[in-house]
């Protein structure tokens, strides 16, 4: 796919969350300058950024790929998969992936057989291909779980929850941080998964909304986000 000039920022974000690799360490200026020319970051967000770009510029590969590896591998509290945040273990989770695969499919990105396709660089690889408007509708529906990551991030002191504090300052609505950002234990899955469980959520034909219709997917996810603000009230 072919991303709208207007978007290239997506595709910079979704490449700073990749497995470091010495490709990736090699574009770090190319990622960066992208993210400038566009505008779309925050002034203070892409502050933050810059620690974690000068970071995959300099320090050693094995380093990056270790501390990655221990971020987002070890534990399932930093999981870059969209649905471990909304549905954890329970089996509506399934029925997100189709559909999310098949949102996907509508737009012109197919998955490939081996890839999850509620992976967050994927997401917003598929975001970066997207009308801006479309993009950032999608993008304020999972910014309660960008808000979860960033506080878990911060609180690890990595440098990684810049890029979800980027990504929310694109987004067009504050998000709300749910309660599950405030449990003690580091893995008490019952606890998060009962703290994303999903409301029993009614499909029907979606309304036209950005140029694509709001399917199950979208649903989904405002149903979490509203489970998120009530659990914050």
């Amino acid at each position: 796919m072919v991303a709208p000039l207007s978007n290239r920022t997506f595709k910079a974000l979704s490449a700073l969350l990749s497995y470091p690799t010495e490709e990736l360490c090699a574009a770090i200026p190319e990622i960066a300058a992208a993210i400038a020319a566009e505008g779309l970051v925050s002034d203070e967000a892409g502050k933050h950024l810059q620690l974690l770009l000068a970071d995959l510029a300099t320090l050693d590969l094995y380093d990056l790929q270790e501390r990655y590896v221990e971020l987002f591998d070890k534990t399932r509290r930093h999981s870059l998969h969209l649905f471990e945040h909304i549905h954890g273990e329970s089996r509506d989770r399934g029925q997100a992936m189709v559909d999310l695969v098949e949102h996907y499919r509508r737009g012109g990105l197919l998955v490939a057989a081996n890839e999850l396709p509620d992976f967050i660089p994927l997401f917003l690889e598929f975001l970066s291909a997207r009308p801006f408007e479309e993009a950032r509708g999608l993008l304020d529906e999972t910014a309660h779980i960008f808000s979860l990551l960033e506080e878990r991030l911060a609180k690890r002191n990595a440098g990684y929850a810049a890029v979800f504090t980027a990504l929310r300052s694109i987004a067009s609505v504050p998000a709300v941080v749910a309660a599950a950002a405030e449990i003690g234990e580091p893995d008490d899955l019952a606890a998060i998964d009962a703290a994303w469980e999903e409301t029993a959520v009614a499909f029907g034909p979606g309304n036209a909304t950005a140029g694509c219709s709001v399917d199950r997917l979208r649903i989904q996810m405002r149903a979490a986000n509203r489970d998120a603000r009530n659990n914050a009230a």
